[in-house]
């Protein structure tokens, strides 16, 4: 039977069994090959980097992406940083768009830029932020794909309905059901799930305390069915302390795994869409507005730093109702 807990926010939701109906669609588009690194140190980038890093407290995925948007801008422009002028970004901008690189893309790489360059008007002096000049191009905004309830359901319980492969450990199964239940249950991001302990999982307060993008810290609430999921697993691979989701060499399980896993057992249901663990976040947030809750304490939830971010649901939520409108309405 499937359970469903009330958040703080008046909105009930599934915290076991959940239905799910659209997506998150990963831009593959997006995905560009990595341009060979610079041959001499490039030292105020590195000092950039250093101070993303260790004062902005940045995330080791962000500063790994800002460098290689410097080092592709660097492959084709040797100009030092100071000297370069607005014609030497726009001509590298057009480059980006001759080539029909994705906009999301190309504002990737020139938010990295104009970081670098507040850098360098804050701490070098420096007056003239040549790439304040350019105007970008606009990001496409698509809709996220969401699930519905069933295929929820469906997806949360595969793990325990198929045969488990002859070399996993026991408890593998149980471990993902937790993974799932606790992804849709309190609408993580991938890495802030792949890095939990077993100490940030309070069971008396039913919640996780969750470390985002730039090490924030939030607290999230998991619901009962997601709890149980947790016990059972920890209880079945022993797992007492350290890392709380792991793989059979009992070491902290990757990011990469976890996306495996959807991916294995996605294959055993009826969905017909590609889903990402992403997915799951974009179905936790669509079915709390679906059930009422309000933008703002979904926007604290998913630990974004702005609300134009978290609204981006509102209009999911919207056309699922004209939908469900045009659908049943006899004179729609």
């Amino acid at each position: 039977m499937t359970k469903y807990r009330q958040h703080a926010s008046g909105a009930h939701f599934r915290v076991s069994c959940f239905d799910i109906d659209s997506s998150f669609v990963l831009g593959h588009s997006d995905v560009t090959e990595t341009p060979p690194l610079p041959t001499t140190k490039d030292n105020l980038a590195e000092e950039f980097l250093r101070y993303l890093s260790v004062e902005r407290n940045a995330s080791a995925r962000t500063v790994k992406a800002y460098r290689q948007a410097l080092a592709a801008f660097r492959a084709s422009n040797k100009t030092p940083w100071k000297k370069c002028q607005a014609d030497d970004f726009r001509d590298y901008l057009f480059g980006l768009m001759k080539r029909e690189q994705a906009r999301s893309y190309i504002r990737l790489q020139f938010s990295a830029l104009r970081a670098l360059y507040g850098f360098l008007a804050s701490r070098k002096q420096l007056k003239r932020d040549p790439v304040r000049e350019l105007q970008l191009p606009k990001i496409d905004k698509k809709l996220p794909l969401v699930l519905t309830r069933q295929q929820i359901d469906e997806l949360l319980t595969a793990p325990l309905k198929i045969k488990k492969n002859r070399a996993a450990p026991a408890w593998m199964p149980e471990r993902d059901v937790a993974i799932m239940e606790l992804f849709y249950s309190s609408g993580l991001r991938l890495s802030e799930l792949a890095s939990l302990d077993v100490a940030e999982v309070d069971l008396y307060t039913e919640s996780v305390r969750v470390f985002g993008k730039g090490r924030k810290e939030r607290v999230c609430p998991v619901g009962l069915p997601a709890l149980e999921a947790i016990s059972r697993y920890r209880a079945a691979a022993n797992v007492h302390s350290g890392s709380l989701f792991i793989n059979k060499s009992r070491k902290r399980i990757s990011p990469r795994s976890i996306w495996l896993i959807l991916k294995r057992y996605l294959r055993h249901t009826s969905i017909p869409i590609s889903i990402s663990p992403h997915k799951l976040r974009h179905s936790f947030a669509t079915h709390m507005l679906d059930r009422g809750a309000d933008l703002r304490s979904v926007q604290a939830l998913l630990g974004h730093a702005s609300l134009s971010t978290t609204q981006i649901y509102t209009h999911v939520t919207v056309e699922r109702l004209k939908k469900a409108y045009a659908d049943a309405h006899p004179r729609a």
